[in-house]
Parts: structure tokens; sequence; C-alpha cells
């Protein structure tokens, strides 16, 4: 039996061509956040690159090559223009919940009282103390906090104990700001010292088993009570001897000084709840006392008894200036009366 076999090869495969459709539809769009941001329930599908095999070239063998279908877009698909982000949206108030009339209301009635509550701070604080004046106490930096510690607990070896001046634009001159020169008074070591004060006293009655949310307002009003009897009595000598300065600068200096005396208190707190012993505890708190004593004399000498450069009218009389010589001393010696109050929580 003889077979005969054909020698023509089997027709090439035909790969049927997908074809897009005409227009395909967005998907609804979600929602836009008060933020701006589009928020999708789940997340967007990442769109893959669809791959067309390559028609067969012509000696009939397949082709393994293949080209993205992007390049067989059909005539009738227009090509996607990419959507520009929601930058400038404008806020719903609907997706948190709110009316938009409450929330616009709401908005206007906070500026307005934010507003109200400026103007009444500046007619009635603005009047006494200018807020300039209250800024520059505050204007310090860490290097100026670091050293003025230091120099309020060993002041023995410091020198000089003048203030600087500087020129402004308009031709006058001002003192510096605590940030330039460490012999300037500031308000944020004395507040940061009073908090500081009223923690540690609390902390010390509960270390004694007898803490109670009463003494937070007890030790409180009784630094506070202190800190006006020493200012009154510095202002009252200051009064009576004739000593001149700006009503609004000296007030705050003033309080400045009465308010270094806690940095002290806190060493000798410090001591106490350290349980350091009786004696060790009063040698602490002797030497808190004569650095306090000691800075206070040596600061406030350039205010009690300037020099004839530093203004217009020096202390010639030898009277006058052995009287406020003597108020100096007795500013420096009742620190220890104050000093031992605070102490006592």
């Amino acid at each position: 039996m003889s077979y005969f076999t054909n020698s023509r090869s089997p027709p090439p495969l035909q790969h049927p061509v997908p074809t897009h459709p005409a227009y395909i539809p967005e998907p609804p769009s979600t929602p836009i956040s008060p933020q701006g941001y589009q928020r999708y329930t789940s997340s967007p599908p990442v769109q893959q690159p669809f791959l067309q095999p390559a028609p067969p070239p012509g000696n009939g063998h397949l082709s393994s090559a293949y080209v993205p279908a992007a390049q067989y877009q059909s005539m009738g698909s227009p090509p996607r223009q990419p959507q520009p982000p929601h930058m400038n949206a404008p806020v719903d108030f609907s997706a948190w919940g709110l009316n938009e009339t409450t929330a616009q209301f709401g908005m206007q009635l906070g500026q307005s009282a934010v507003a109200a509550g400026q103007d009444y701070m500046q007619k009635n604080l603005g009047g006494l103390i200018p807020i300039s004046v209250l800024k520059h106490h505050f204007n310090v930096s860490n290097s100026y906090v670091i050293k003025k510690l230091r120099l309020l607990l060993f002041p023995w070896r410091h020198k000089p104990w003048s203030r600087r001046m500087r020129r402004m634009e308009n031709g006058q001159s001002e003192w510096q700001p605590p940030r330039d020169d460490i012999n300037s008074p500031d308000l944020y070591i004395p507040l940061m010292a009073f908090v500081t004060y009223i923690l540690l006293a609390a902390l010390y009655s509960g270390l004694q088993s007898r803490f109670h949310p009463e003494i937070l307002g007890v030790t409180a009003s009784k630094a506070l009570a202190v800190v006006l009897l020493d200012f009154v009595f510095v202002k009252l000598g200051c009064y009576f001897l004739n000593i001149q300065g700006g009503i609004s600068n000296q007030v705050l200096d003033l309080m400045a000084y009465d308010g270094y005396k806690f940095v002290g208190v806190i060493l000798t707190l410090m001591a106490a709840i350290l349980d350091f012993g009786r004696s060790l505890y009063m040698l602490v708190f002797a030497y808190s006392f004569l650095a306090t004593a000691f800075f206070l004399l040596r600061s406030l000498r350039s205010m009690v008894l300037p020099d004839a450069s530093a203004t217009a009218a020096p202390v010639n009389n030898p009277s006058q200036r052995s009287r406020r010589i003597t108020f100096l001393f007795l500013v420096a010696v009742s620190q220890v009366v104050y000093m031992g109050v605070l102490v006592r929580v």
C-alpha cells in the first residue's frame, strides 16, 4: 500500500483582533471632601496596557512580538484627557454634617469675637502698658535664658551690671531687648519660675501625703501676694525718694526683678524634695537668699542710683544718696522674708 502525503503546510492561525468601543462612559464622580481631594470606596484599579499581537508575517509563522493596543485605537474613540485636580474647590460643609448658612454664620461670629477681644485688650491694657513694651520683655532666646539663670545663681563675679541702649531710626534711644543684653530684665523667666514653683509645691505636698487640689490655688495666691507686696514696697520707695522713670517700663521692670526670687525658691524646694537633710536644706536656702539679694542690689542700683551719663537728673545730694543706698539694702534684705514665706509649703 502506498501513502500519499500533502507537501503543502497548513494555513496560518488567524487570531481575532479585538476592537475598542467607540465611547467609554466615565464613572460617576465621587463627592468632594472639604479638603479638596476625592474619596473612593475602594482603591481605583490600575490600568495595565493591553497587549495585542501583531499581524502574522507573510511567511505564515507566528510572531512572538507584542505591541501595546494603544497604537490600534479605533477611529471613533477620542483620546482621554487627564482630569485637573480640584485645587480651589469650595469648602463643602455638608460633608461635615453642617448647614452652609450655619457654618458661615459661625465663622463670622468667631472672627467678630476675636476682633472684639483684641480691641478690648488694646483699649484697657494698652493704655496702661503698651503691647510693644510687653513684647520687649518677652524678647528672649535660649542662650539668654541659660546665661540669665547662671547669673541668678552665681552673680558674684559678673561685670558689668549696667544696661545697654540702642539708637532707633527716628533718633531716639531705648533699652536693648533681653536677648541682646543679659542685664536687661525680662518677664519670661519670672513667669516660668512662678508656674514651676506652684507645681513643685504640689509635688512636695504629695510626697508628704498631704496633697489636695486646693493646694494649687493656695500656693498661687500666696505667691501672687508676695510678689505684689514686694512690688508695692519698692514702688512706694521709688515714689518717696523721687526716683524718675517711665510708668510702663518701671512697672514691668519691677515685676521682673520681683519674680527672679522664684529661681532661688525652686532651688530650695528641690533640696527639700531630694531630702538632703535639714542642715543642707538651710545651707541651700541661705545661699539662694544671698545670691538673690546680691543680684537685686547690683541690678536695682542703676535704677535707684543712676549715673550722671545715663540720666539728666543725677543724685548729687549726699543725704538723698544715703537714703537711696539704705533703701537698696532694705530691698535686698527683705528678700529673706519673702523667700522664707514661699519655701514653707
